[in-house]
């Protein structure tokens, strides 16, 4: 076998360096990891860490402050799996600086890449994304905001719901129907007409809110893209980061696995090792075989984004399911090894359950992306 089909399916150095650099950060966050996965609004410790360790230039293009010549995806994924093995604030305010501000970096004016790219990068400036409504959640084709052209300004009205970074945010990327078609535009987070409520919380606390726009004025630069041609920015930032949700979900379950591992090697029943008793022994391969497929298949899917995100969202959308799926195996077998113990409310374990169910939902529910991919499969089969 030759040295490149040995390091066939070895990560190359540069991405190996950067999964140092998240490992070490999610280090320095572990003691504020607890505190900060139950807050709702910018834990400022996490923030100045994750500032500090300059990772956020990861999702933003070189030519406006970034890490890499184009957001890659593998580079997003790794950081992630890291991260959220932690912390899952740590890694939603990673993961929603490239999510809020992707469209802009593909299909924003220079005007507006060269005003809030750059602060992105640095996490001067907070973004978010506003698809959802009250009454929309994956049919976004039945979203109510609209945005219209008046008098040379750009007019919105809507309501955002279940907006990550949602009160938090300095600007929102809002999809809204104008004429036939729909379009993303920027609305920075103090523009008269935009208020925040807080209607919500889910199960594992985020940073989370509605946002009303109630005759919101903006530029008509502010419009991110063509007129009508939004759903084409929506998608390249789906194709681009949903498969890092997969490596988001890798990084809980191994979390959750190295738990289960550190306990059942403490704990003895019945004269022998935990980690030897019944069902154990069982439920751990199970788990590390769950991750090892789930991280291959993430891996690969990341890899094929970063060459071409629409050609491979099918790729992602696969991972993304596979991985999350699979996390929520692995912590339900690992509460069941720990007992009682991986039941205690602020315990590690405890907040990887919760953390992980959400992830079977967001950035396109497994339901919806089996559909999908079926509707696909079939209509390319010969």
């Amino acid at each position: 076998m030759s040295d490149d089909q040995q390091d066939l399916f070895a990560l190359p150095q540069r991405y190996l360096d950067l999964q140092r650099e998240a490992r070490d950060l999610a280090a320095e966050c572990a003691d504020i990891a607890a505190r900060a996965d139950e807050a709702d609004s910018f834990d400022p410790d996490v923030r100045k860490r994750l500032t500090a360790s300059r990772l956020t230039e990861v999702v933003v293009p070189a030519a406006y402050g970034g890490r890499f010549e184009k957001v890659d995806s593998l580079a997003v994924t790794i950081v992630r799996e890291a991260l959220a093995a932690e912390s899952a604030h740590l890694d939603s305010m990673f993961g929603m600086q490239g999510i809020g501000s992707y469209c802009i970096s593909v299909g924003g004016s220079e005007e507006l890449k060269a005003e809030w790219l750059p602060k992105v990068a640095r996490l001067e400036a907070v973004a978010a994304l506003g698809l959802t409504e009250p009454q929309v959640g994956s049919d976004l084709k039945a979203l109510s905001t609209t945005v219209v052209e008046r008098d040379g300004k750009l007019v919105v009205d809507g309501h955002k719901s279940f907006i990550t970074n949602g009160g938090d945010a300095d600007f929102y990327s809002i999809l809204a129907r104008e004429g036939d078609g729909y379009s993303l535009v920027l609305v920075p987070a103090d523009a008269p007409g935009l208020r925040i409520e807080h209607p919500h919380q889910i199960i594992a606390p985020h940073v989370l809110s509605d946002v009303i726009l109630e005759n919101v004025e903006v530029p008509v630069g502010n419009r991110i893209g063509e007129p009508g041609k939004g759903f084409a920015l929506v998608l390249a930032t789906l194709a681009t980061f949903r498969v890092s949700v997969a490596g988001a979900a890798v990084g809980v379950a191994q979390a959750a696995l190295d738990e289960a591992v550190a306990h059942a090697k403490s704990r003895e029943g019945f004269g022998v090792s935990l980690a030897r008793l019944g069902s154990v022994p069982e439920h751990l391969a199970s788990c590390w075989t769950d991750i090892e497929m789930a991280r291959s298949l993430t891996y690969r899917a990341a890899a094929a984004s970063a060459r071409d995100a629409r050609a491979n969202l099918h790729l992602s959308s696969m991972a993304k399911v596979g991985a999350t799926e699979a996390a929520a195996r692995v912590v339900d077998r690992s509460v069941q090894i720990m007992g009682r113990f991986g039941l205690v409310r602020g315990g590690k374990l405890e907040r990887l359950y919760r953390e992980a169910r959400p992830m079977r939902i967001y950035e396109g529910s497994t339901e919806v992306i089996f559909d999908s991919l079926a509707k696909q499969l079939v209509k390319e089969a010969p």
